[in-house]
């Protein structure tokens, strides 16, 4: 199945559904998927954060977007991000960003560069202050499933060198407004992090490129002589070279 996005093809969530429960002020789910995992992929499920009727809740959800039209879950690409710049007019997303807004947290992601020959490179991005990371995400239901796709857009001064986009990461004050609790105006949110926000983009082991390896090895950086490579701009070589929703 061919993926649809823009960056942010893989991630990590490493704290304990109660904690993140508690941090964000949810009630907890119990189909909650089993941490740690180090390599989260897309048509896993996720921890999502809604707020419905005045109550947050900590949910699973399926990561790829299932816009209501498809027939199957094969009907057409696997939708993983949703561009900021497009969000408010795409079909699939449009009344999504408007009424079912939710939040992903993630311990950190990776995204790749490229290295000599086609060369496909891993980096590993957490929040600076060791803090999870709240990613903006917008949500559809298909069928019996909850679906979901984090929201992206252009990459700031902490991502530029290995990738043109990033995800949105929201910071605490904001998650009423993107969850909708602190009523309208969530559309100034959708912007790159402040630098310093996100911690300095470190090189891992390519054992990460394969979507069946699993242990908290996949986030030690990689050998001093594999990291040597600085990263290239803009051109990032992770699910975004595969395109963005049309």
């Amino acid at each position: 199945m061919a993926y649809l996005g823009s960056m942010c093809g893989r991630i990590t969530i490493t704290h304990p559904n109660q904690a993140l429960a508690s941090l964000f002020g949810a009630v907890s789910g119990n189909d909650l998927p089993g941490v740690p995992n180090f390599n989260v992929c897309p048509t896993n499920p996720v921890a999502t954060v809604t707020s419905e009727g005045g109550q947050r809740r900590l949910r699973a959800m399926r990561w790829g977007f299932v816009p209501a039209w498809y027939k199957a879950l094969n009907d057409g690409p696997l939708i993983i991000n949703a561009r900021a710049d497009t969000v408010a007019t795409k079909p699939a997303f449009r009344n999504a960003i408007r009424e079912r807004r939710c939040i992903v947290p993630v311990s950190g992601f990776y995204e790749w560069s490229e290295g000599e020959n086609g060369a496909r490179l891993p980096w590993y991005i957490t929040r600076a202050d060791g803090q999870p990371m709240a990613l903006a995400a917008v949500w559809q239901r298909w069928g019996e499933m909850d679906t979901v796709a984090i929201v992206s857009t252009e990459a700031g001064p902490g991502m530029a060198a290995i990738h043109h986009r990033e995800p949105v990461v929201l910071e605490q004050a904001d998650w009423p407004l993107w969850l909708g609790e602190a009523g309208h105006g969530a559309a100034v949110l959708m912007k790159a992090s402040a630098e310093g926000v996100m911690s300095p983009p470190f090189r891992v082991g390519v054992e990460v490129n394969s979507n069946r390896a699993f242990g908290a090895q996949l986030i030690r950086p990689a050998a001093a002589q594999d990291a040597r490579p600085s990263p290239p701009s803009p051109k990032g070589t992770g699910l975004a070279a595969q395109g963005d929703l049309a």
